[in-house]
């Protein structure tokens, strides 16, 4: 098992590409559009990978000088609850802290919300709607 960074356009993103989209855009009919995909070369995008198997992914976006978002985490559908999600934020955080972020915010999902306040995010905003569905914005303190 490895976390890394990963290159924008290498064969690994390809791979996260693909992931994010099985987890997070298909089952809501979306697919993403070149222009997104094409933002993200400027994004930090991580890996979680085992024998050169893409398990679980994301990326940080910078908000500001101080501020970073974590954005399209996603654990391969039958390793959710192996504390993979975990591993990932937990790298999501210390890279954040090594290019000397303060905090980390999200847009999170509805039913993600438990599981980034067990990580000590807390809900900063009312409930909305993006990508279809109920989001509320989480932030945690580096």
């Amino acid at each position: 098992m490895a976390l890394k960074m990963i290159q924008h356009g290498s064969k690994e993103y390809e791979q996260m590409v693909a992931l994010r989209h099985q987890l997070l855009r298909k089952p809501l009919g979306l697919q993403f559009t070149q222009e997104e995909l094409a933002k993200e070369k400027d994004n930090i995008l991580l890996a979680y990978t085992d024998d050169d198997i893409m398990e679980a992914c994301c990326m940080l976006v910078k908000v500001s000088p101080n501020t970073v978002r974590l954005r399209q985490l996603a654990v391969l559908s039958g390793l959710q609850g192996k504390g993979i999600g975990r591993a990932m934020v937990q790298f999501a955080e210390n890279l954040a802290r090594d290019n000397r972020y303060h905090k980390i915010i999200m847009h999170a999902r509805k039913d993600s919300i438990h599981f980034f306040e067990k990580l000590g995010y807390q809900v900063e905003s009312e409930p909305f709607i993006e990508l279809t569905i109920p989001h509320q914005v989480m932030g945690k303190e580096l």
